[in-house]
């Protein structure tokens, strides 16, 4: 009994890193202090995810407000907002800030459809362009892309990041770890996860980072429920069980590959 109570408590005192957070999602907006005092208790840190130039300047004025809060900033595929000139000098501008870590979420989304294949592709080869010149790393979006995810990567062979929320193969995985690691977050925990559970037994811990993509795709036993940064902890005991390792590796671990993801150490 002492010993499950040590282990329980050694568990919760082990501070996670959730590698992509939306905080400033209006599901936050009754309780935020509240999540905030959580993430303060029991996470390293969190990095909160720009997708448009709203939410990128928001996810700032956090890094800027709280020690415990990282940003990057960029264009999603599925917004609306166009991406001109303007709008890259200004994401430009921001990106050299200090706790600014990457430039993202981009990259190509085929199922909302947003903008045509076309356009999006486009707007993904100007936001990887512009983190190679800023020497950033990237975090990437694909939904229903993959293929030419990966092909348009393969033009930027010196740009290195995240692969968010990971939906590919192991096949494709074992292609772009040299350069990507994987976001790996809740869907890991849903009965229907049969690929990603494959990807996760198949690729070294050393390729694989925490996420929870919060407020959305809360792991089990919250599925359904507003996703947050602390449940990063059941994500990290299914890729302890699944691997057949400890919880205290995969946090250790996983801590220490965010960090190398978003250049920080």
């Amino acid at each position: 009994m002492e010993n499950t109570m040590n282990l329980e408590r050694k568990i919760l005192n082990m501070k996670r890193i959730d590698s992509h957070v939306h905080l400033n999602d209006e599901r936050f907006d009754v309780d935020r202090e509240e999540v905030l005092q959580r993430i303060q208790e029991e996470m390293d840190f969190v990095v909160n995810i720009g997708y448009d130039l709203e939410s990128s300047q928001i996810s700032l004025d956090y890094a800027r407000k709280y020690p415990f809060i990282y940003a990057t900033v960029g264009l999603h595929p599925a917004e609306e907002e166009e991406y001109t000139e303007e709008l890259e000098k200004i994401f430009e501008r921001m990106a050299k800030e200090e706790k600014v870590l990457a430039i993202g979420e981009i990259g190509l989304d085929y199922h909302w459809m947003v903008k045509s294949k076309e356009e999006q592709q486009e707007i993904f080869r100007k936001q990887l362009a512009l983190a190679e010149r800023l020497g950033k790393p990237v975090v990437i979006h694909t939904r229903e892309a993959m293929e030419d995810t990966v092909k348009i990567l393969k033009e930027f062979p010196t740009i290195k990041g995240i692969l968010h929320c990971y939906p590919g193969s192991v096949e494709t995985a074992k292609q772009m770890i040299d350069r990507f690691y994987l976001g790996i977050g809740g869907v890991l925990t849903f009965k229907n996860a049969k690929k990603l559970v494959e990807v996760v037994k198949e690729i070294p811990l050393e390729h694989l980072i925490l996420e929870t993509d919060c407020p959305y795709m809360a792991p089990t036993p919250y599925r359904g429920q507003r996703n947050e940064p602390i449940y990063t902890k059941e994500v990290a005991m299914k890729i302890a069980e699944l691997k057949g390792i400890s919880y205290e590796e995969v946090v250790e671990v996983t801590n220490q590959n965010t960090r190398k993801a978003y250049g920080m150490l």
